[in-house]
């Protein structure tokens, strides 16, 4: 392999090939100079694994080198010119699998590579080594195991694993342990407190050769030792010397209606599922069980989450083909959580307006019929639903509404909304300068209409129609109605929010928007 490197003289385009000199400390960094008088500045844990002698390739017009550069270091000795050193920025990384010697290895694709290595194979037992260890200088044989680390029983439930996490931290820092004492503290809640993680660890447990995930995924930068293969294209790792998962701190809030409740955890995914937070009932302090499931769209409150997120990502098989699905999900030793001041009193209303749901179920199946003919006013629904006993602090627009739809913009529209109507799965808003037609459902849309001459005209029309009509003009039904526009939903409900107040003639208020 030395040969085959020493006889490469050309290099593809946009790199360069440089022999170390020496290496010198400069702080936070080392600066790496080379035999032509040239240096680049590389990390001090990097430039611990740099020997002068020692051949660097890398792109060309880097002069300061991070985890995200691509860099090969081989020395060509021939007694030692099989030890070599590789980082690179790297992408998913597949499930276990063996190999032509039966052995089990993971394989990471290397994003973007410049150096003609496209994968990095690791076996699993260099992944168990470090990932599902306490301390990276002991044998497997000789590690505490993670429950021992954060003092807990190995059939402990996600919240007591919070706990004792805390806990932990809260020691150490008082006795100004070293930062490796609080990183394996932090390393063996991430890896516990994830039930794929979890089960992978307490299998390795019981068996030290079982198949190893490689945790979250993947994406990061991974710095490996090992060889490189005969034709140059993939690295054989044989030690794993460090990862950096690319990290992200994001301040969100978190409608609860968007959870999933099971009886020990809740998960969070944002409406593109591009945000994943796995919570436990000590991150969040709320009893909840799954029953929540069937009563969360009543709820409104939204949490506050500050957490530090990752990527991650899986391959779909989607119309004949593989595709790469990426989402950011957060680390659970990083998430801060800040509840709403009257959380307890919106909980204990949405439970108590579902249980109303049920009682009355008979009643509201016969609301629903009256409104699927005609639009009705919603205070003439009330006088209707206390006529067949119901309370007369039922909200009878919950009728139509489902669990997935933002309350921001019925908000918006109700307070600027003179009459409220419902008709079939709509709310219809008479404002003082427009018709507002809202579905209280995820994907839908906002129409808006000028107002018209006569709000009982309109609705007779709007009755005899469909949104579709309307999109089309058909019978010039659109013209008849006064349709002006229609407003997306969306991602960002400010930028909807904003729209509409132009379309309103009304200023816009940022704040307002973010509430």
């Amino acid at each position: 392999m030395g040969a085959i490197l020493q006889a490469t003289t050309v290099l593809p385009p946009g790199l360069c090939q440089k022999v170390v000199l020496r290496t010198n400390p400069n702080g936070l960094k080392a600066e790496c100079v080379f035999t032509d008088g040239t240096s680049v500045l590389v990390s001090n844990f990097l430039a611990s694994f740099i020997r002068p002698g020692d051949t660097l390739r890398f792109p060309l017009a880097v002069e300061a080198a991070n985890p995200a550069t691509e860099i090969s270091i081989r020395n060509p000795n021939p007694e030692t010119r099989k030890r070599g050193i590789f980082q690179a920025p790297i992408g998913y990384v597949t499930h276990p699998r063996k190999d032509k010697r039966n052995e089990l290895f993971v394989s990471a694709d290397v994003v973007g590579g410049r150096l003609g290595i496209t994968a990095i194979h690791l076996r699993c037992e260099t992944l168990r080594d470090y990932f599902y260890v306490g301390s990276r200088r002991r044998a497997w044989d000789r590690q505490p195991t993670f429950y021992e680390i954060l003092r807990v029983d190995p059939k402990a439930s996600p919240s007591d694993l919070r706990l004792a996490f805390k806990l932990r931290t809260l020691e150490l820092r008082a006795a100004r342990a070293p930062a490796s004492d609080l990183a394996s503290v932090e390393r063996a809640f991430n890896i516990l407190a994830r039930p794929e993680l979890r089960s992978c660890y307490d299998t390795l447990l019981a068996d030290s050769a079982a198949p190893a995930l490689f945790p979250y995924g993947g994406f990061g930068s991974l710095l490996v030792a090992g060889d490189l293969s005969r034709d140059g294209t993939a690295f054989y790792a044989s030690r794993l010397l460090a990862f950096s998962p690319g990290q992200a701190t994001k301040r969100i809030r978190a409608p609860l209606r968007k959870f999933e409740f099971y009886a020990d955890r809740a998960i969070y995914r944002d409406s593109r599922r591009k945000l994943e937070i796995l919570f436990d009932q000590a991150a969040v302090p709320l009893t909840w069980d799954s029953a929540w499931n069937q009563w969360k769209h009543l709820l409104g409150a939204k949490i506050g989450v500050k957490a530090t997120f990752i990527q991650r990502g899986k391959y779909c098989h989607r119309a004949g083909e593989w595709h790469l699905v990426k989402w950011e999900t957060a680390l659970p030793s990083r998430i801060e959580v800040t509840l709403p001041a009257n959380i307890d009193d919106q909980i204990a209303e949405a439970r108590k307006t579902h249980q109303r749901f049920g009682q009355f179920a008979e009643a509201l199946d016969r609301m629903r019929l009256r409104i699927e003919s005609a639009p009705i006013e919603r205070d003439d629904l009330q006088k209707l639903c206390a006529g067949l006993g119901l309370p007369g602090d039922f909200d009878v627009a919950l009728i139509s509404w489902r669990p997935d739809y933002d309350a921001l913009y019925y908000r918006q529209l109700l307070k600027r909304a003179r009459r409220l109507y419902l008709f079939r799965s709509e709310y219809i808003f008479e404002l003082a300068r427009a018709v507002i037609v809202e579905t209280p459902q995820l994907g839908h849309a906002t129409y808006i209409f000028a107002k018209p001459a006569s709000v009982t005209e309109f609705l007779t029309l709007y009755s005899r129609g469909s949104k579709n009509d309307i999109r089309h003009n058909r019978n010039n039904v659109a013209e008849r109605l006064g349709f002006q526009a229609r407003l997306i939903h969306g991602l960002h409900p400010g930028a909807w929010l904003k729209e509409l107040k132009t379309r309103l003639g009304e200023s816009f208020d940022y704040a307002e928007a973010s509430h």
